[in-house]
């Protein structure tokens, strides 16, 4: 199947299945997801003129659709914790709807689907499938060709009452589910490249508090390539988001013989509802249900949580340390190798990536222990070549021995492979300072790129 920002939607309208009933399906077999498949296949598709085969194909469809609308488990047919709070909903058909549609226009690109049609209709363009997918791939939203992703979408936001017939949008259902109207979306998609790239650095860092402009300024310019006018940041980028309702600023006071101190920038709830809890949910969405309530506590919450007695709470803790960093500069999460519950909160390992300008696996270790020795290191420099990783990011809770600072300064002079170091010192600062990962990185590019030196002969 080519790649889609729309999630696959195969056998899965509400004119060919019934919500409620394949979340009571879920919620019976679970685990037993051939069951499952064979309770659709009976229900939906047994009438229909095909082989056993094609019934048993639309049956699959119908649950890997599902599981694209963060239903059902990767693994099986067990519900997510969405699922589940949309399985709870089963008997009130509205509220059902009406949560269903919030989830597809806030974490699975349906506010963008919506806001294409809208500014199709005020340019008078004729909305057919084909149009809509090429206004979609022009606005970086990949659609593939012949699938049912668009349609599958409208049919469920009808089902809401968001679209009243075929692509009219009733605007003030929409708001009363979503919360925010068209306008003020339309804020959010109009603002500059520099302007979203320092909501995003914020919403990054996440939780309650005041930060400096200028470090969030070097967070978003680190992690998303945009250079800002430092000169006119606050004409350019911060008085507006200010006037949008998306931060609030407290003026620097002013040291003697010199100008005034950066702002101190505060998300709004704004912020947090329109572009913070969507991007906690999909990343949510990926995770262990027990590790989800740890992702929305605080780096020192977390490092708090490391020094418990209970070597689960510490397991999970270094979870979501992991997370906590690495979403700091916007990595993908992909899996997670080993789990700090399995070693009693003594390591993990989560595997992380990026495409942005290149493509890069990032392979985390976490370690809530006194050192790093040598042999962690070498662990993780013999898994690369099975995890296709560029980057490993060794962090210790504690420090970093001497001999692993060797050993990986001798794989980083003789290969591709870059090796970060964060021990306890840094993680103080990142806590104390969420911008200052940004120091840390660089301070490891330098090291890196010190050792791998060209020495070209003439």
């Amino acid at each position: 199947m080519p790649r889609s920002d729309l999630p696959f939607g195969s056998e899965f309208s509400p004119n060919q299945i019934d919500l409620a009933t394949v979340l009571d399906l879920a919620e019976r077999f679970g685990e037993d997801w051939k069951a499952f498949e064979a309770a659709v296949e009976e229900l939906y598709f047994s009438s229909h003129k095909t082989n056993k085969y094609n019934k048993e194909k639309l049956a699959n469809n119908t649950k890997l659709s599902m599981r694209a609308y963060d239903l059902i488990e990767a693994k099986d047919t067990t519900l997510t914790e969405f699922g589940k709070s949309l399985y709870a909903l089963r008997n009130d058909e509205g509220a059902l709807y009406a949560a269903f549609a919030r989830h597809i226009l806030k974490s699975l690109q349906g506010m963008n689907f919506v806001q294409c049609i809208l500014d199709m209709q005020a340019a008078a363009e004729e909305i057919t499938l084909n149009t809509l997918r090429k206004w979609l791939n022009e606005r970086g939203i990949c659609v593939p060709r012949g699938g049912k992703h668009m349609s599958t979408m409208r049919l469920w936001l009808e089902r809401a009452g968001i679209f009243v017939s075929s692509y009219r949008v009733d605007q003030t259902r929409l708001k009363e589910i979503l919360g925010i109207g068209v306008d003020e979306f339309g804020i959010l998609a109009s603002l500059s490249p520099e302007q979203r790239a320092y909501l995003k650095a914020l919403a990054n860092v996440g939780g309650v508090g005041q930060y400096s402009s200028n470090d969030i300024e070097k967070l978003a310019s680190a992690t998303y390539g945009v250079v800002f006018n430092e000169k006119n940041l606050p004409k350019q980028v911060l008085y507006p988001l200010e006037a949008a309702g998306y931060i609030t600023l407290e003026r620097g006071t002013k040291k003697e013989g010199r100008g005034a101190k950066p702002f101190l920038v505060t998300a709004t709830e704004k912020l947090q509802e329109d572009l913070v809890t969507p991007l906690l949910s999909q990343i949510e969405q990926q995770t262990s249900p027990d590790l989800r309530s740890l992702l929305r506590k605080s780096l020192q919450e977390i490092r708090a949580d490391l020094t418990s007695d209970d070597k689960h709470k510490r397991g999970l803790a270094l979870e979501a340390l992991a997370f906590k960093l690495m979403r700091l500069v916007d990595l993908t999460y992909v899996a997670t190798r080993l789990r700090g519950t399995v070693t009693g909160g003594a390591e993990v390992d989560v595997i992380f990536q990026s495409a942005r300008l290149v493509f890069s696996r990032w392979q985390v270790q976490c370690k809530n222990t006194t050192r790093v020795a040598l042999d962690d290191v070498a662990k993780e420099v013999g898994l690369t070549h099975f995890l296709k990783s560029n980057v490993i990011v060794m962090v210790s809770t504690g420090g970093i021995g001497a001999e692993a600072r060797r050993y990986s300064n001798k794989i980083m002079a003789d290969s591709n492979l870059c090796i970060v170091m964060v021990d306890g010192r840094d993680l103080d600062s990142i806590e104390g300072r969420p911008a200052a990962i940004v120091e840390v990185f660089n301070r490891e590019a330098r090291h890196a790129m010190d050792l791998k030196k060209l020495v070209i002969s003439q």
